[in-house]
């Protein structure tokens, strides 16, 4: 009979499965010694467990060095990870250092809330302790630990002693790293690298080849890999893609509109099609409408492949030259959407339109759809002006005309924010940058679209069902009284005890006459208003002045309507008949989307900040690229921003911001009053502040970044239009010195790399 030690464990050499078992219960690291002092092994017997151990490894049942043992498969007790995605509110991470040629696929490990580190994000690495559950993977977050990769995409350079550096591409990094190993990178490479050693000046290794930086199309690709940006269908959600696609629509269960002459208006480059309106006269003086959106939910049902990775995406993201769509190009590009002379499946909001203009009823169906047309904005517009539009389009905009004035009665936020367009021919080069002008063709589909996503939020609160909103809430008193200060350096005054209103805002914009100023005080209405997101709670939209609003209108682009679509299935008994196959039956909100509502929500609020400014920043470095041929010339430009180191410029009717740094304005000290945002000359008292309108010389454009630098022409450099009489330049202790003072110790624009070393593209062959 064998010996038993104090644990209860049998003494001896223990068997494979006893060493399993022993590896994957303890709670600790568990490696040799562990595993011998737990079975009490002495002498010939340590060396017999080496060998065990290594056949073990051999075998592919355990994994891991002498001092810490996991079964094959596994993760190690302590280890480090990553981040690989937030769903609903949870982090998701991986071992950072998996084996890629390993037949086992990463574990998927949720991320445990920890009081001792702050909240994860994307791409967040840290140390963990890991436990393995029934139901998977647990990770309890030990230590956060330092970014490997962040800004850490840039442009392979050779300075002139041949020595390799990474310039970054990203404008919020500064100074370009030594690369140790290039990898295979040639200059003028785009690569993307890590950190080579755990010191925060360590040399980088390029780790990837992304090709040339100033090819067409990369703009895109290097926002997509700087925001982590998913843009790979994994093989099982495009699978399920195929499979959902070939759905029967159920004629006799959904409402036939194929004879009703709905047309859907859009953008001549719209990629996919989610919605389209048609109108008649109710013979009351007011209208009868109806709003066909895709019915997504058919198609993506809770719980699938298609679902989680939708749900991971948020949202698509659009680019001049590319959409990552959020769901696979079968579905967002064909089956759900909506096309002329197809059928297709829909969900339709049927409104009555008041001769106030106020949607009185509403009711919401399944239905098969045949869209008439699909119209272009600009050919909406042109037959409405020149008389050749057909009775669906003047119903349209005789509906339009009556929500048109139930709109100004509520008075919502009026903010004239133009809208940067990039036109790229077929090969991808830029044809034209413009701002894409607003029509009333574009105020029609948007009021429809208003008027369909409030009644879709009262229709579920009817019903007392879950409600996705989307919520922008009234400013708060932090930004009102900033509002408020600023206003008075502006001479202006503002009352904090009365009733904040989007009108109260349209009100002062629309009592200042000077363009140069009122471009001023909308930037700082602007920057008072708090940013939109999506929630289980009901907070109103200010900006739209409306108690109740959802998104929807676009469930082929945005997880928020597609929630609002399966609430709106359970509330209103609008289930489909079961499909065949391993498909999920139900197209409603599953258990798991009620209980966590307010995490997903969070998500996609993050997931649509993250798209917003890699659309941003891709726009951006099509503007730099644009204009890197112009560098020299003289623009009219407006300033946006003053700090104490300069002021940032953009370009009028174009927009790409360009920094003016204090040290080329001129011999004399610019101090930097922050309260009146501007910069004041010491002894000249010129001034340059938030709102002027000034010529200045494109002195850099830098297409990688999106950065640019404009200096003041010699000739001139005063402001060809001021925003406005201002209150006297208050004394204050100089800040910022202009050309001629001593040098300062760190100066503007410094890259931390050789002076020699510039952005040159690819390297000439």
């Amino acid at each position: 009979m064998k010996k038993h030690n104090r644990t209860g464990r049998p003494q001896g050499l223990p068997s494979k499965e006893q060493i399993l078992e022993f590896v994957q219960g303890s709670p600790t690291p568990a490696g040799k010694r562990e595993i011998a002092k737990a079975f009490g092994l002495k002498g010939q017997e340590k060396i017999a467990l080496k060998k065990r151990l290594k056949d073990m490894a051999e075998e592919g049942l355990i994994d891991g060095k002498r001092t810490a043992y996991h079964r094959m498969g596994g993760v190690p007790k302590v280890t480090v990870l990553k981040v690989l995605e937030i769903e609903d509110g949870e982090p998701i991470a991986v071992p950072e250092n998996w084996d890629p040629d390993s037949k086992e696929k990463a574990p998927r490990l949720t991320v445990k809330e920890s009081k001792k580190v702050a909240a994860l994000k994307r791409g967040d690495r840290f140390l963990a302790r890991t436990e393995e559950k029934p139901r998977g993977w647990i990770a309890h977050p030990m230590k956060k630990l330092p970014a490997r990769t962040e800004g850490l995409m840039g442009v392979v350079e050779i300075d002139g002693g041949g020595k390799a550096w990474l310039a970054p591409v990203d404008k919020r990094v500064r100074n370009s790293s030594p690369i140790s190993d290039l990898g295979g990178a040639e200059e003028g490479d785009l690569v993307l690298a890590e950190k080579a050693g755990k010191s925060a000046r360590s040399a980088v290794k390029v780790v990837e080849v992304i090709g040339d930086p100033l090819a067409p199309k990369s703009f895109s690709l290097i926002a997509i890999a700087k925001h982590g940006i998913p843009h790979i269908f994994p093989e099982e959600a495009l699978e399920e893609a195929q499979q959902v696609a070939q759905l029967p629509l159920s004629e006799d269960k959904r409402e036939d509109l194929r004879n009703v002459p709905i047309i859907a208006i859009d953008p001549a480059d719209a990629r996919d099609h989610d919605d389209a309106i048609w109108a008649e006269p109710d013979g009351k003086g007011g209208y009868r409408a109806i709003v066909a959106i895709a019915d997504v939910s058919f198609y993506v049902r809770p719980g699938g492949a298609l679902d989680r990775e939708a749900r991971k995406r948020g949202n698509s993201v659009y680019f001049p030259d590319r959409v990552v769509p959020m769901l696979p190009e079968i579905l967002s590009a064909n089956v759900c959407s909506l096309v002329e002379g197809e059928d297709r499946a829909a969900m339709a909001c049927h409104i009555s339109i008041s001769p106030e203009g106020k949607v009185t009823d509403w009711r919401f169906t399944r239905a098969i759809v045949r869209l008439a047309s699909n119209t272009a904005y600009e050919d909406a517009q042109k037959a409405i002006d020149d008389g050749s539009a057909d009775d669906t389009l003047k119903h349209l905009w005789g509906a339009w005309e009556l929500l048109h004035k139930a709109r100004e009665a509520r008075d919502p936020l009026d903010l004239e924010l133009p809208e940067r367009q990039v036109r790229l021919n077929d090969e991808g080069v830029i044809e034209e940058i413009a701002v894409r002008e607003r029509l009333d063709a574009h105020r029609v589909v948007e009021d429809f679209m208003i008027a369909a996503n409030v009644a879709a939020a009262k229709a579920l609160e009817a019903k007392k069902a879950p409600v996705v909103y989307r919520v922008h809430e009234t400013p708060s008193r932090e930004k009102l009284v900033a509002f408020k200060e600023y206003l008075a350096t502006q001479g202006r005054n503002f009352a904090l005890g009365q009733v904040i209103t989007p009108g109260l805002f349209n009100r002062m914009l629309k009592d200042i006459g000077d363009p140069a100023e009122k471009a001023l005080i909308m930037e700082a209405v602007l920057r008072s208003q708090t940013q939109a997101y999506y929630g289980p709670a009901n907070a109103g939209h200010f900006g739209l002045a409306l108690g109740s609003y959802a998104h929807f209108t676009s469930p082929i682009r945005r997880y928020a309507d597609l929630l609002v679509h399966r609430a709106l299935v359970d509330a209103y008994h609008l289930e489909q008949p079961k499909p065949k196959g391993d498909i999920p039956p139900a197209s409603g909100l599953s258990d798991r989307d009620k209980t966590a509502l307010s995490q997903i929500t969070d998500a996609i609020s993050q997931t649509e900040r993250r798209a917003m400014e890699a659309e941003r920043d891709t726009i951006d470095r099509y503007v730099a690229a644009w204009l890197s041929g112009r560098v020299g010339e003289t623009f009219e430009t407006r300033i946006t921003g003053v700090q104490g180191f300069g002021f940032f410029a953009t370009i009028e009717n174009l927009g790409g911001d360009g920094l003016v740094p204090v040290s080329t304005l001129g011999r004399e000290y610019f101090r930097y009053d922050e309260a009146a945002r501007q910069l004041v000359g010491e002894n000249s008292g010129k001034t340059y502040a938030v709102g002027d309108r000034l010529k200045l010389k494109l002195a850099e454009s830098n297409p990688l970044t999106g950065a640019m630098k404009f200096e003041v022409p010699e000739s001139d450099g005063s402001p060809i239009e001021k925003r406005g009489d201002r209150p006297p330049p208050r004394k204050k202790k100089p800040l910022a010195k202009g050309k001629g003072a001593p040098r300062q110790k760190h100066q503007t624009g410094q890259r931390g790399r050789p002076k020699n070393i510039r952005h040159q593209g690819r390297k000439k062959k």
